[in-house]
């Protein structure tokens, strides 16, 4: 247990810094922490939170995970020359990932959730510890509509598995809202979004969802509803 932080976590709750905007949010943070990261898959919340960070001295970091679709691609090169920044990189372990493709083929994912979770370890949850390594906060995207699994959710909470404080801005947030500071900031994104697809992953994991489905419906479809995390974000 990292008691340091855990305590300067529960000053975050102490100083009932929820309640406050997000520039004042930030400027709390950064005064009090030094190590702080943002971490974006750029999708439409992940846009919105680098153009409102985007002069900030915070870094901001990617998972390259090999198998993302070419419009992330281009919204990724688009976002860094538009803003002038750098995305700091990470992606698997060479080994680990050349091993697991060997031994279980290149699309073993479909096969069994086993897989699938192996595969998204290798693929995101390891290069993400890597990334928060010795990090205070990490700022994300999550927002309470992506998952009934983060309905419990806090803007600040505890993350007990990784041991840092995770910063989540856009929480309460609804579509409609992130939706409309895209645009009214004429700010890149992915162009998947206006062809059905609504939380984008890896290509060969993600699909366009139906009228009426659910906001996840469209991330490894062939799994059973409860399932589908991909370990990146652990709420128990």
């Amino acid at each position: 247990m990292n008691s340091v932080l855990k305590n300067k976590f529960d000053t975050i709750l102490k100083d009932n810094i929820e309640k406050l905007s997000f520039e004042e949010q930030v400027n709390y943070i950064t005064k009090h922490f030094e190590n702080i990261v943002f971490s974006t898959s750029f999708s439409y919340e992940d846009q919105l939170i680098t153009f409102l960070l985007r002069k900030e001295n915070i870094e901001i970091f990617t998972l390259d995970t090999g198998r993302l679709f070419e419009e992330t691609y281009e919204t990724w090169n688009e976002t860094v020359l538009k803003y002038k920044i750098q995305i700091k990189t990470y992606t698997p372990t060479s080994t680990l990932l050349s091993d697991f493709i060997t031994q279980k083929g290149p699309n073993s994912f479909y096969q069994s959730i086993e897989n699938r979770k192996q595969c998204c370890d290798i693929r995101k949850v390891f290069p993400l510890k890597e990334a928060i390594q010795n990090k205070e906060i990490w700022i994300t995207g999550l927002r309470a509509e992506h998952s009934p699994n983060r309905k419990d959710m806090t803007i600040f909470e505890w993350d007990e598995t990784n041991q840092i404080i995770k910063f989540n801005p856009l929480l309460h947030w609804k579509t409609s809202e992130v939706i409309d500071e895209i645009t009214k900031n004429q700010i890149p994104f992915n162009k998947l979004h206006n062809k059905g697809f609504v939380s984008i992953g890896c290509a060969p994991c993600t699909r366009a969802i139906k009228e009426g489905e659910d906001f996840r419906a469209g991330r490894w479809w062939w799994e059973d509803a409860s399932k589908k995390e991909c370990g990146l974000h652990i709420h128990k």
